[in-house]
């Protein structure tokens, strides 16, 4: 999210599936040019472009169907994630605020509140893991934060876990061309674990759970309803870990995938023969423009089928995951606050304008004035705000 191109789009490459495409076009180029010489110099191969008309209308249901599905996927999953950061800020804040300090064990309520909220960016740095099927807990920005924890993860790793092997200089070309024999399957770690990985986000809100039912019983959270509040954000973290988790497991069925990849490269490897009759040689750059247009739009919903990888076009987990912790470090930076001291402007730089922008006076100018005057002042404060809001649009309408 932090990356800028000055470039206008058409010449990005970052991003691009332009790379994938080299090696198809390649060969549909020579496919072209073979069927092109052949038609030219030996036996005429043109066929009547009713077939082109036929086969391109099918072509393009088999294309928007996949384009739009794969969306979906890709939207369902920034859903998920939009509802994973509004549920954590609300536990967030919810523990900040409402549970309580006893005096006699200040520090040890504030690390423990402190340690709680920490679990929260965990629980979404574990389940950025779990989408990229990565199941353990060593990873270096989730380490310091589990590995005080019993969990399956932290006892199922081994050291060579931590080593990430170099792909060859080949297999590097092979899966920047997405040669589909050169990609590895993400889930082969999964295969190869020898003990149980468990649910490292799911153990993660089992300990979120366990610390506000001691809070419950040692008084310090003492509204019950802010308690159902906190316990319906942690079953709604549940909800958001299996709604990702549908998103990354129930892709298209292999079957539409295969006939709809069956369905393109029919239809481009049928053009020359329909293009021939009236391009001749520009037969050969005709083809490739049109098999760039259909295999471009066939490429980009492959890619965008699964949101939570670390391709470009993926959503950028690292990133939402560095706000959230930026977020509950600013969060817990000050004590929670009072709501008198607010009112008094004790937590400012300047006095609390309470009727701004009918008065600069503070709170300690209207404290003194009776309850008669204060509610005058705020029905005036209507026709003021309403003049001052008519000033500004004709202002606006004057520039």
């Amino acid at each position: 999210m932090d990356g800028h191109s000055k470039l206008p789009y058409f010449m990005r490459m970052h991003g691009s599936v332009t790379p994938r495409m080299l090696l198809p076009l390649t060969i549909i180029g020579a496919w072209a040019t073979c069927i092109t010489c052949i038609s030219q110099f030996v036996y005429p191969l043109a066929v009547n472009t009713l077939l082109l008309t036929v086969l391109g209308f099918v072509v393009g249901l088999a294309l928007s169907f996949r384009s739009t599905t794969a969306y979906e996927r890709y939207s369902d999953g920034r859903k998920s994630w939009a509802t994973l950061s509004v549920q954590s800020r609300n536990l967030a804040r919810n523990i900040w605020v409402h549970i309580d300090e006893r005096p006699d064990h200040a520090k040890e309520d504030l690390l423990s509140k402190v340690t709680a909220i920490n679990m929260i960016l965990a629980f979404a740095v574990s389940l950025k893991h779990k989408l990229r099927f990565e199941p353990y807990a060593h990873y270096p920005d989730i380490n310091s934060l589990v590995s005080h924890l019993d969990t399956f993860a932290l006892a199922a790793h081994k050291e060579e876990n931590t080593i990430e092997k170099k792909h060859s200089p080949w297999k590097a070309v092979g899966i920047y061309l997405g040669i589909p024999f050169a990609e590895s399957n993400p889930r082969k770690v999964l295969k190869r674990a020898d003990r149980p990985l468990g649910n490292l986000p799911l153990e993660i809100l089992t300990y979120i759970a366990s610390y506000i039912e001691e809070t419950t019983v040692n008084g310090t959270l003492k509204n019950p309803v802010i308690t159902g509040q906190i316990m319906t954000a942690i079953a709604a973290l549940t909800d958001t870990q299996s709604s990702a988790e549908r998103v990354l497991t129930t892709p298209l069925p292999v079957g539409y995938n295969i006939l709809i990849s069956q369905i393109v490269l029919l239809y481009v490897y049928l053009l020359p023969f329909q293009l021939y009759d009236a391009l001749k040689w520009i037969t050969i750059p005709g083809t490739i423009a049109a098999a760039y247009i259909i295999l471009g739009l066939a490429a980009i919903g492959n890619e965008l089928e699964n949101p939570f990888g670390n391709d470009v076009n993926d959503l950028p987990l690292d990133d939402y995951c560095r706000e959230l912790a930026s977020e509950l470090d600013t969060l817990t930076s000050v004590p929670a606050p009072r709501f008198s001291d607010v009112v008094r402007g004790c937590g400012g730089t300047t006095e609390n304008k309470v009727l701004w922008p009918l008065s600069e006076g503070g709170f300690d100018q209207w404290h003194e004035r009776s309850l008669r005057d204060i509610r005058s002042a705020l029905k005036s404060k209507v026709i003021a705000g309403g003049k001052m809001a008519a000033s500004f649009d004709g202002s606006t309408a004057t520039v």
